[in-house]
């Protein structure tokens, strides 16, 4: 076991380095690895992606938290869907939620059943189908109860976060389990000269600290996959348009948070309004090709409702990843490996994903390239299955009133995405890739949510009877609204938490 990896060293904390930090910490408890993250205090992070996607979730049982607790330490609140104001064209809003629509009728799938009632002139809501829309429409929440009696009665949820709040959270389970925490600043990254693996990183105290394994955290900059090992970056700005933001926090406003992400177009991008317990995250995100710089602060700052908390700071970004994710011996999780754009919230889902690649395929000091190749492979194939989700949004719409919904339509489809698209139109298909974030029912979201519906429908749905189809609907849409009628309110579940979690406060 002389190959065996003894140390591994974090490069950068925030989001990603302190969940890497608490991951790896957990995976090789009671085992002799070492685990060191450098990272000098009086830097600061981006921190803006306070929302999550139901992955989240995951990512805490696997460590063993209480989700309670983490709600009450993080000021969370619950995201139960992102609601798409503006976005197919002004005045109207969608929902995405984290949960199923429906029940199929035997083997014929619930949206063949709808597409034949709407051929034959019956115009069924998608969302009266989906228990998640609804509860999140109500700005209701409640832990879901024993096995749902059909798939839109199930949902799942995320959270919205506290990024610094969360870091913090995670920094002191780690340190918990034996994470060494070096607060400095990185100055160099030292290479070995025969192989060109990282061999050390010298920081500002005149040291060294030297590991096996180099993970990079360093965000945007890449110190040591980009500038370091020098592996280049795919630009992805042919599809994707928005390579800026503005974010600033604000106080709220009196009104309960919301249950679900608030993301709503504007002329040259979108803006994003994340309800936490004692603020609330603002952003717009855009493209400077079709706006400049004040008119986007401007745009951002007439539209946050409530007191900011502090003036705006810009974010300037290159839509896209890393040519590889894994190089030598040093992975790059979280921006330093790429990054797409907020608006689906997967920045920390692609940080947690990245951590159970390496999870998988832990190497030895050997570094076998079948590893780094697999990696590599997997995070290429996870960013354009991401990739392709979020071009949809743009192309979709049928706003035109800006240069920049304009040319959203105009854009060159990659054939994954088109693929994707013409399947889905003519007969209600939906192709699934390895390594795909979302399922089905979120591409249906986003479809039917601009108003696209497959041309045609499975013609073993016309061995139904349109009466049985039309009360089975009706019966599924009675449930949700009875549900949601008795269901408490996403305040009273956050109260709920805190008090659960934290007793000594309840009896205060």
């Amino acid at each position: 076991m002389d190959k065996a990896i003894s140390t591994i060293v974090i490069a950068g904390a925030g989001t990603a380095g302190w969940m890497t930090a608490a991951a790896l910490a957990k995976h090789f408890q009671n085992t002799p690895v070492k685990i060191r993250l450098v990272a000098a205090s009086d830097i600061g992070t981006i921190g803006v992606g306070e929302a999550t996607i139901p992955t989240i979730r995951t990512f805490t049982q696997s460590l063993g938290l209480d989700e309670m607790e983490m709600v009450r330490a993080t000021r969370a609140t619950i995201k139960l869907a992102i609601a798409f104001k503006d976005w197919n064209r002004k005045g109207t809003t969608f929902f995405h939620p984290f949960g199923g629509y429906g029940e199929d009728f035997g083997d014929v799938a619930f949206l063949q059943v709808l597409s034949r009632l709407r051929a034959e002139g019956h115009a069924p809501n998608l969302d009266d189908y989906c228990l998640g829309a609804a509860l999140a429409k109500a700005g209701k929440f409640a832990m879901p109860a024993g096995q749902a009696p059909f798939y839109g009665a199930f949902f799942d949820w995320a959270y919205h976060l506290d990024a610094g709040l969360y870091a913090d959270y995670l920094r002191t389970f780690a340190m918990g389990l034996g994470v060494e925490y070096i607060d400095a600043r990185i100055e160099a990254v030292n290479l070995d000269p025969d192989s060109g693996h990282i061999r050390s990183l010298g920081i500002n105290t005149g040291t060294t600290v030297g590991g096996d394994l180099f993970i990079d955290c360093t965000g945007f900059q890449a110190l040591l996959i980009g500038k370091a090992l020098g592996v280049g970056y795919e630009d992805y700005g042919q599809w994707l348009f928005c390579d800026r933001a503005y974010a600033v926090q604000s106080e709220t406003t009196g009104l309960a948070p919301a249950p679900y992400t608030e993301v709503t177009a504007r002329d040259a991008g979108w803006q994003w309004g994340i309800p936490l317990q004692h603020r609330r995250g603002n952003g717009y995100v855009y493209a400077s090709n079709f706006t400049d710089d004040e008119t986007a602060l401007a745009t951002l700052t007439a539209n946050v409702p409530g007191k900011m908390l502090f003036e705006p700071r810009q974010i300037k970004f290159c839509p896209g990843r890393r040519q590889q994710a894994w190089a030598k011996n040093c992975v790059a999780i979280g921006l330093s490996s790429g990054f797409l754009e907020p608006l689906e919230s997967t920045s920390i889902a692609l940080i947690q994903t990245g951590i159970e690649k390496l999870k998988q395929l832990f190497p030895d000091k050997g570094f076998h390239p079948a590893l780094t190749d697999e990696y590599n492979d997997m995070s290429r194939r996870e960013f354009e299955r991401v990739r392709d989700f979020i071009i949809l949004h743009y192309y979709a719409s049928d706003r035109d009133d800006t240069a920049f919904w304009r040319a959203c339509k105009t854009i060159d489809l990659p054939d994954t995405l088109r693929h994707k698209i013409e399947l889905y139109k003519a007969r209600g298909h939906f192709v699934r890739y390895r390594w795909e974030m979302f399922h089905p029912q979120s591409w249906l979201a986003i479809y039917d949510g601009y108003g696209w519906h497959p041309q045609a429908y499975d013609p073993a749905t016309d061995g139904l009877k349109r009466d049985d189809m039309i009360e089975a609907c009706k019966q599924m849409a009675d449930f949700i609204t009875t549900t949601v009628a008795k269901a408490p309110t996403h305040q009273d579940y956050l109260d709920y938490c805190n008090r659960m979690a934290n007793p000594a406060r309840a009896s205060a």
